[in-house]
């Protein structure tokens, strides 16, 4: 299995391209987490991904999570909002592989990726990623969010 987690440098080359915000996604910048899954309907690991994921919708809502699934140039939203996306624009931004082939990305609420997975991720490891991450650590510090 290949993950590549992309946010544990000690200082950012902000001039390298690996660390420039997703323009295709930059409606989620400093407001959400955004969880891309990449197959086609009828990929095993895409399905068993969003399984995965959408088992703890709590969870998700409480870590800021848009989880968005790229099919060919269509994007749905698996959980959260999304209006207006184009799924070939986000391929190409994330540098995906080839339609039908399975990959996830998440990207962080500065909009940059943090994790890039080549087999599917239980919700649990991507939540504990998510938790070691500053911005999250912060947040978790302040009154709980109002209703």
């Amino acid at each position: 299995m290949s993950k590549t987690l992309l946010y544990g440098a000690t200082k950012i080359d902000e001039t390298n391209s690996a660390y420039a915000p997703v323009e295709s996604l930059a409606q989620f910048q400093w407001k959400n987490r955004v969880f891309v899954v990449f197959a086609d309907r009828d990929n095993s690991r895409a399905a068993r991904q969003e399984n995965q994921l959408l088992a703890d919708r709590s969870a998700l809502d409480e870590r800021d999570l848009v989880v968005l699934k790229v099919s060919g140039a269509g994007v749905r939203p698996l959980f959260g909002a999304a209006d207006g996306l184009d799924g070939e624009a986000i391929r190409r931004d994330l540098e995906a592989t080839e339609v039908g082939e399975f990959a996830a990305f998440l990207l962080g609420k500065d909009g940059t990726v943090k994790l890039k997975v080549s087999e599917p991720i239980t919700d649990g490891e991507l939540f504990a990623i998510i938790d070691s991450m500053p911005m999250r650590a912060a947040e978790s510090l302040k009154p709980d969010k109002l209703s």
